[in-house]
């Protein structure tokens, strides 16, 4: 179980998913990429952030969230005293598609259930944030709306999985920025929640990943 490794055993884990991510010719977005872009930050994250894809900037640096979206992120974070060193980050899918248009349903199921579930194995996070509504879509039901259940969390599986807006659509629409800061701020107080109740078997039935395909 990964929740036995250590976390030079963690790293080394997840750059080897990362080694598979660079090769990977699983899907079309493979062919018109410049750099994969695995994700980053600590091997044991108590909080995994999970995007849509990458865009122009992290196709460029092969790093997550490093463009105005970026910035922003770091922003919130540093609101509620942490820096991206102490989380990690991460896309549903690991190549920019082109044009940034949306991921196709192929291109996230074969993302997810190749990489992404492996990294969320190993890194065992005790929140995952959901960064918009294509991630969001992998643990909610296929009718809900980011609009409407965004800061609400969903306890399962041991840990909480918490919705809340794609930073480029607060960019876009800054209405959406007290909303955004007031669903950060609640972030420490839902993990100390699950620390405390870690213990706790009755949890939800496990999401149904990819429910909507």
């Amino acid at each position: 179980m990964s929740d036995t490794l250590s976390l030079e055993e963690r790293r080394a884990a997840l750059e080897q998913i990362a080694q598979e991510i660079r090769a990977c010719q699983a899907c079309p977005l493979h062919s018109a990429r410049t750099r994969v872009v695995p994700g980053a930050g600590r091997p044991d994250a108590e909080i995994l952030f999970i995007g849509e894809a990458p865009g122009y900037h992290e196709d460029q640096q092969g790093l997550p969230f490093v463009g105005a979206s970026g910035k922003y992120l770091g922003e919130l974070l540093a609101m509620i005293g942490l820096t991206r060193n102490d989380v990690f980050i991460t896309n549903v899918v690991k190549c920019r598609p082109p044009g940034n248009r949306d991921p196709l349903p192929t291109e996230i199921d074969t993302c997810v259930k190749t990489y992404l579930n492996r990294q969320i194995e190993i890194i065992r996070p005790k929140i995952i944030v959901t960064l918009g509504r294509f991630s969001m879509a992998l643990f909610f039901p296929p009718t809900a709306r980011i609009t409407k259940v965004h800061g609400q969390p969903r306890r399962a599986d041991g840990r909480i999985y918490y919705p809340v807006f794609h930073p480029a659509a607060v960019l876009r629409n800054m209405n959406l920025r007290p909303a955004m800061e007031a669903d950060f701020r609640r972030m420490l107080d839902l993990l100390k929640e699950v620390e405390a109740t870690s213990n706790n078997t009755h949890d939800e039935p496990p999401p149904k990943q990819l429910s909507l395909f």
